[in-house]
């Protein structure tokens, strides 16, 4: 992780090195048995792969925003948020990030960039509206993490290997393997890529969903430990979560490829504690920060 005074986490190291290198292998793997059926469209996939894998290293910052509809803000436009950032900056001594506001009626917030150095911090005007300064601090608080521990870079980059497989079944579906290989029969290599790419695929997603859960837990932690204020992001999660049921479907279902960036999932009615969530149950979280509060020796 970057050098700041966010709590380390040789775990979460060891999970983002670990999901990247099998990503990594997968892809390697996809476009070899791409290649076995038809190198030239090999060749595309693979040059493909890497120049999204390349532009979502280098613009992820601009590209979550945009997606979230966000306007970045001067510390005249927004004085309270700035002050909050610059302080937390200033007690993690990390570089401060652009900050954002959203005009959504979500109370979430996320942080986004390929480095400390080029990130980002936005919020929600839902969220603005639900916490307290102390409730807004812990979620500040917990996206610098994401930022210091650079898992942000490594979600955004990860996610290539399940674009790569889309393009590669999609490829399939229409024949362009089949075309590539009439002499042998098409059949064939369009099977052995819906498999590969249905494999990669799977696999991205799980592992994809497993470091989320973690990095989660990694950054709640970080966040109260720095702070010294665990009873705060504890409220604060208790209320984005139960917020959830007032927003409209429409505003979640727009929000939804946005899930594994927010503090909390937009989601409502629906159990955290399944494989295929992108973040950890709320009682988990909310029983960590328990237990570093017990630990700090202070009542909530």
């Amino acid at each position: 992780m970057a050098r700041t005074r966010f709590q380390s986490d040789s775990g979460l190291t060891a999970r983002m090195t670990a999901t990247m290198f099998l990503l990594g292998a997968l892809f390697v793997a996809i476009v070899v048995a791409v290649m076995a059926y038809s190198p030239g469209l090999g060749v595309v996939v693979g040059i493909a792969g890497i120049g999204i894998g390349i532009f979502q290293w280098w613009r992820s910052d601009t590209v979550a925003l945009r997606a979230m509809r966000a306007r970045v803000v001067t510390p005249e436009q927004a004085p309270e948020l700035h002050g909050m950032i610059d302080r937390l900056c200033a007690m993690a001594d990390m570089p401060k990030p652009v900050v954002a506001i959203s005009d959504s009626p979500i109370p979430n917030a996320f942080a986004t960039g390929r480095s400390p150095q080029r990130s980002a911090v936005c919020v929600t005007t839902g969220i603005l509206q639900t916490l307290n300064a102390e409730e807004l601090e812990g979620v500040l608080a917990h996206e610098l993490s994401h930022v210091a521990h650079r898992d942000v870079l490594v979600m955004t980059a990860a996610a290539s290997a399940g674009i790569v497989a889309g393009m590669t079944l999609q490829g399939a579906q229409f024949g362009a393997l089949g075309r590539g290989n009439r002499d042998s029969g098409g059949v064939p290599a369009v099977l052995i890529a819906v498999l590969v790419s249905v494999v990669v695929y799977a696999v991205s997603f799980i592992a994809l969903r497993l470091l989320s859960r973690y990095r989660e837990l990694c950054a709640d932690r970080s966040g109260a430990y720095l702070t010294q204020k665990p009873g705060a992001l504890a409220s604060a999660l208790q209320k984005i979560s139960g917020q959830m049921n007032n927003v409209p479907e429409r505003d979640l279902r727009a929000s939804q490829s946005m899930n594994a960036f927010f503090i909390a999932p937009a989601i409502k009615g629906a159990s955290l504690s399944t494989l295929t969530s992108t973040h950890p149950p709320l009682e988990q979280r909310l029983d960590q920060l328990a237990k570093i509060q017990a630990e700090l020796g202070k009542a909530y």
